[in-house]
């Protein structure tokens, strides 16, 4: 039995007339990848498309040569964790070069959250207002936070999450791939439990979906990912679907081995 179940799903939503999201997922490596464009005609796409493809085959790549929870010196974090944020640097280089070599690409750019599992713990390296959340027993949290002007107002104590949801600017980000040579993306590391439920999605679920509903729903359908991401979906496009919407949801049902790609008893896996 594989220690992940994971589930990727991508919707154009009811206002747009293409999608410039981009999800990827490789279960046997323990990689999923969401991405959301954003700039040019149609170069939004490009750019998440780009992101997704090249972060998941340089992980792929890297891992053959990684230990699994190798400590990084420099960086006080896992190999994992640094190969991670690393390949989303890559990308964002990559996306400048594609937009200074095509001018329809010009302007292009795009979010990205990237988790990596090894052992029994997760690595997430992200850049920009997609998110990652996780649903451990009936309390939902946020993993990631985002990197956007509202979030900011958030932070310093000016506006409420309420407020920053509703908030006409909750879309301009302060960090995305393909706008300055030097993103910084922001690196998270944490255990992941047998039972965990994570959550990868694009603005397009959260600016519509308050997290209450998005608690609910998952509890709801958290024993089947295809039911869970249609439901979760569904409301999105209820709320008017304004966006694309993307969901990456991934089970831990035991600690994760790159090699052998299966679960192991020691942490409780059933």
């Amino acid at each position: 039995m594989s220690a992940l179940e994971m589930i990727a799903v991508t919707d154009v939503g009811k206002k747009r007339d293409h999608n410039e999201d981009c999800v990827g997922v490789e279960e046997a490596n323990g990689i999923a990848v969401l991405a959301d464009g954003m700039g040019g005609h149609n170069a939004g796409e490009v750019a998440s498309a780009m992101a997704v493809d090249l972060i998941i085959r340089l992980l792929k790549d890297e891992l053959k040569r990684v230990a699994i929870g190798e400590f990084d010196e420099d960086t006080g974090f896992s190999r994992e964790a640094v190969l991670a944020r690393n390949a989303a640097v890559t990308a964002n280089n990559a996306i400048i070069e594609a937009a200074q070599a095509n001018l329809e690409c010009s302007g292009m750019g795009t979010t990205v959250v990237v988790a990596l599992f090894y052992g029994n713990r997760i690595a997430v390296a992200h850049v920009g207002d997609s998110r990652m959340y996780l649903l451990r027993n009936e309390y939902l949290s946020h993993v990631t936070e985002d990197h956007s002007l509202i979030q900011e107002q958030v932070r310093r104590g000016l506006l409420t999450a309420e407020d920053a949801r509703n908030s006409a600017i909750k879309n301009l980000v302060t960090r995305a791939l393909g706008v300055e040579k030097n993103v910084e993306a922001d690196v998270v590391e944490d255990i992941a439990l047998v039972g965990d439920i994570y959550m990868m999605c694009s603005d397009g679920l959260t600016d519509v979906v308050p997290d209450e509903a998005i608690r609910l729903t998952m509890l709801e359908h958290k024993n089947n990912f295809e039911a869970c991401t249609a439901a979760l979906i569904g409301l999105a496009n209820d709320a008017g679907g304004p966006d694309n919407i993307s969901v990456i949801l991934i089970r831990v049902k035991g600690a994760f081995s790159r090699k052998q790609g299966f679960f192991s008893r020691l942490f409780g896996g059933k």
